[in-house]
């Protein structure tokens, strides 16, 4: 799962960054939240609870973010 968001997200970042046009980037936040998020839970069940709520706390903050964009559309 975390490997097809990160590929998502990247693919996404990619061709905004070709193209130069920036409208997918609340879909590429999106995808870098989830993959936060996975990240986060997969640190919690090695037993590495710090990262792990690193991981959350980015994930609340840039899920905010792409929530934030999608309504200023």
């Amino acid at each position: 799962m975390h490997i097809i968001l990160a590929i998502t997200t990247i693919s996404l970042a990619g061709y905004a960054l070709i193209t130069e046009d920036y409208t997918i980037q609340p879909y590429m936040m999106l995808f870098l939240s989830l993959s936060m998020l996975v990240m986060g839970l997969r640190e919690f069940q090695k037993g590495h609870k710090g990262y792990g709520w690193l991981c959350i706390g980015a994930f609340i903050f840039i899920l905010y973010v792409s929530i934030t964009s999608f309504l200023l559309k």
